[in-house]
């Protein structure tokens, strides 16, 4: 491997020291040079040992759709959540849940986990399995009351989709969203509310 390669390879690895000496610090619970310099040699001996693949060579980082994909993501949260906390301690029946299909627009790793990790993030839904050949998801998702829902929790997942490959995708990830599959997801989800 030449020495331009060690050093592009070493640069992107960066982050992913920088986070694992972050989690080193947390786990000893307090902070000081010996703990900061213990978890950099940890971090760079697993980076080296354990290299990860380059999922990120065509991830894009777009700021103003990053801060709009956080305050969406922030709101669901707190809307979701006050949902499944009355949907447990309200009288009345068992709540009802599904698992459902999804059938995703992007096959890129990096956006598939970021997904996943979003959708699982929020109370009331879970992601139980990713086929990313066939480019879908299976997710568990609560409360269910009829058929509309099922559907509007699809169209809810479309547009998480949508609001991660806006922020995160490449040019050719984004012009996938608005293809010949539709409209985009945030428009299905819309109507998916107003059928219900």
């Amino acid at each position: 491997m030449s020495p331009d390669a060690l050093v592009g390879r070493g640069t992107r690895q960066l982050p992913v020291i920088a986070w694992l000496v972050l989690i080193w610090v947390l786990l000893w619970g307090s902070f000081s040079w010996a703990n900061v310099l213990s978890g950099l040699v940890a971090a760079v001996v697993v980076t080296v040992a354990f290299p990860l693949p380059g999922v990120t060579e065509h991830a894009r980082f777009r700021p103003l759709a990053v801060l709009s994909f956080l305050g969406f993501f922030l709101r669901d949260l707190a809307v979701s959540s006050v949902q499944v906390a009355w949907a447990a301690a309200r009288p009345g029946p068992p709540v009802r849940s599904a698992v459902i299909v999804v059938e995703l627009r992007t096959d890129s790793d990096l956006l598939l986990t970021l997904i996943a990790e979003t959708l699982s993030l929020v109370p009331g839904s879970m992601v139980l399995d990713i086929d990313r050949m066939h480019r879908t998801m299976l997710v568990h998702v609560l409360p269910v009351t009829d058929e509309a829902d099922v559907e509007r929790q699809r169209a809810d997942v479309l547009v998480v989709e949508e609001r991660v490959v806006r922020a995160f995708g490449s040019s050719r990830e984004i012009a996938a969203l608005d293809g010949p599959d539709g409209p985009p997801a945030e428009a299905a989800a819309d109507d998916a509310g107003r059928n219900r």
